[in-house]
């Protein structure tokens, strides 16, 4: 009886191993910022940004992810389409560096070992922490001091991923940040020059394109969520 509970734990344990498909890959494209300074598309990639990704599939509709992101994101106002933007002149630099975890939900069943099961449109949503660069003083006319902030979000996307060849894969997606903040373009209220006036926390978004190499391969997936 021991033996056989002990051949019945080492099986399950077995097939949770196998049991279990991972996917890991690069992310590069572009990413762009909405907020107070220069153009306010939410889809509009200005600066190359990357990101690499691990993901667990639990079952062939959902999988849990992990991802870290650098996104730099620029603004400038005379890429805007009003005539105070374009007379005012504004532009800024800044670097996001974002760590993310959350789930991916496809639409249709998703396994690369099944024909017909290799391709679906997929949605997302994370809980990240992220850090930038904000504008603390003016010690000097035109020379400002700068701090690092640390913050969270909630981004959310949608995608579009597909069997390439053998174990590779690849996916086209989108996701939006809201920022909490509004101070990812440097405005602040205790430097007269940089209070841009306006009254929205800012959005950044990241759109491209990934490939993917999936290992593990299943011998049955989670039922269930």
């Amino acid at each position: 009886m021991k033996k056989s509970i002990l051949l019945m734990i080492f099986v399950c344990f077995s097939n949770v191993l196998l049991g279990q498909v991972y996917e890991a890959g690069i992310f590069v494209g572009g990413s762009n910022f909405v907020g107070d300074v220069g153009r306010t598309n939410y889809i509009y990639p200005n600066e190359i940004a990357g990101a690499v990704f691990f993901k667990y599939n639990h079952n062939p509709r959902i999988a849990f992810r992990a991802t870290y992101s650098y996104l730099p994101f620029s603004g400038n106002d005379a890429d805007a389409d009003t005539d105070f933007k374009n007379d005012r002149g504004i532009s800024f630099t800044n670097t996001i560096h974002e760590l993310a975890i959350g789930l991916e939900y496809n639409f249709y069943d998703y396994d690369l070992s099944t024909p017909g099961k290799t391709w679906t449109p997929y949605i997302t949503i994370d809980l990240a922490a992220y850090n930038y660069e904000y504008i603390v003083g003016e010690p000097q006319p035109n020379e400002f001091l700068y701090d690092s902030k640390n913050s969270f979000t909630i981004p959310f996307g949608v995608g579009f991923k597909s069997k390439l060849i053998g174990p590779l894969a690849f996916a086209v997606e989108t996701k939006f940040r809201y920022s909490l903040n509004d101070d990812l373009d440097y405005t602040t209220d205790t430097i007269p020059k940089l209070n841009f006036g306006g009254n929205n926390n800012d959005w950044y978004v990241f759109t491209g394109i990934s490939l993917i190499y999936t290992f593990g391969r299943p011998a049955c997936y989670t039922t269930g969520f």
